[in-house]
């Protein structure tokens, strides 16, 4: 994803990550991944249950997902095919072409 950051701002959209880690291990993945877009801690796991993506194999985590929420906060599109299977940046821009 960091990759193709700048690609998916120049659609017009915002990458925002959300992991189950505690705040200070968020922003040590930040730092050792040199990540530019926002990445949440959510260890509750109240956006993650949300958006039904705790992982079926281990609730303590989030299987790889996407949704691409419009401004008015519907959902015009998500993954959540595969388990432990990140959704190709280039699905993502093709889809936010859609719109």
């Amino acid at each position: 994803m960091q990759q193709n950051y700048a690609k998916i701002q120049a659609a017009g959209a915002e990458l925002i990550a959300i992991s189950s880690d505690n705040a200070g291990d968020t922003r040590q993945t930040v730092q050792n991944h040199g990540l530019k877009f926002p990445v949440l801690a959510d260890t509750d796991k109240e956006a993650i249950t949300a958006y039904n993506v705790v992982d079926p194999g281990n609730n303590r985590i989030a299987r790889p997902a996407a949704y691409i929420v419009q401004q008015d906060g519907t959902v015009a599109w998500k993954s959540l095919n595969g388990v432990a299977v990140r959704v190709p940046t280039a699905e993502i821009l093709t889809e936010l072409g859609k719109l």
